[in-house]
């Protein structure tokens, strides 16, 4: 098994799970760093990942505490018992999630891909934040993207997953060639330790989802949805951190969408892909200190 390049730096920070009922339902959620931290982040991952793979930047976060949920169907938190996992369903979600842990509207929200499309639909839809950041943020539907072949074979590849039945269904959805295919068409990385790493990661955590239905619902979600339908919306100072290499969300869709929204700024880490939250965590973490510190 690949040992994680920060297994020393996240050992060193401070963490409690917790959970709470929210929308009939239970959601895990992880504290990261002191309760007297000077900031608070309420960080959402990406889809197929869990609280895990946001670790790496929280390491790297200097005087914050941040609260990683587990988004319902993945990880360790069970489906919404009521609602759709789509943005819709999800944004809901996130509001109540922010209603409980930050009542005071004091906390910062960020998401990861997938994550930055629910969390710029939270706030466009009324939760009340100090800023907003998206980290590799789907800037424009895939099914629009230079991406677009791949991403229809994969859209056609989960057609054929729903149409089986279940158990074949959810055994393609878990197998472990798909997952690998998909963590070397993101890693970007020229390390081959890390790469191992990676693809390590995404074989521990890629396949948590409950069930079928609810990974076929977020991932439907994820492909046709995207930031920009919610910038306009969203009145809240916003940091977009984009990566050079990430084909999935280029970066001419990046500087549009920043243009998008009423106050935003746009960070470039150089030479990372889509995974810049595993192949470039401290310096995604940089421009997330120095946009917090900022904030009035």
């Amino acid at each position: 098994m690949s040992a994680s390049p920060y297994a020393e730096l996240v050992a060193r920070v401070p963490v409690r799970p917790d959970e709470l009922e929210l929308r009939g339902g239970r959601t895990r959620l992880w504290v990261y760093g002191p309760d007297d931290a000077a900031h608070r982040v309420v960080f959402v991952h990406g889809l197929r990942g869990d609280h895990h793979g946001l670790e790496p930047i929280v390491a790297h976060l200097d005087g914050v505490q941040v609260v990683v949920p587990d988004l319902p169907g993945f990880g360790a938190s069970p489906p919404l018992p009521s609602d759709r996992h789509d943005i819709a369903g999800y944004s809901a979600w996130t509001r109540d999630l922010l209603t409980a842990v930050a009542p005071g509207g004091d906390a910062v929200l960020a998401g990861h891909s997938f994550g930055s499309i629910v969390t710029a639909a939270a706030v466009a839809g009324g939760a009340t934040v100090r800023g907003l950041v998206l980290v590799n943020p789907i800037a424009a539907s895939a099914l629009a993207g230079p991406r677009r072949f791949l991403t229809g074979l994969t859209v056609l590849y989960h057609r054929f997953a729903g149409a089986l039945p279940e158990a074949a269904g959810t055994w393609l959805l878990r197998h472990p060639l798909m997952t690998r295919i998909a963590s070397v068409a993101m890693a970007t990385t020229p390390d081959a330790a890390l790469r191992r790493w990676i693809h390590a990661e995404h074989g521990r955590y890629f396949s948590t989802f409950a069930d079928r239905r609810t990974l076929l619902e977020a991932f439907h979600a994820s492909v046709r949805h995207d930031v920009a339908e919610s910038a306009r919306a969203v009145g809240v100072p916003t940091l977009l951190v984009a990566a050079e290499r990430d084909d999935i969300a280029p970066l001419a869709a990046q500087r549009a969408l920043a243009a998008r929204f009423a106050d935003a700024r746009l960070a470039v880490v150089p030479a990372t892909g889509h995974l810049a939250h595993y192949e470039a965590p401290s310096a995604v973490a940089r421009e997330i200190d120095a946009f917090i510190a900022a904030l009035r």
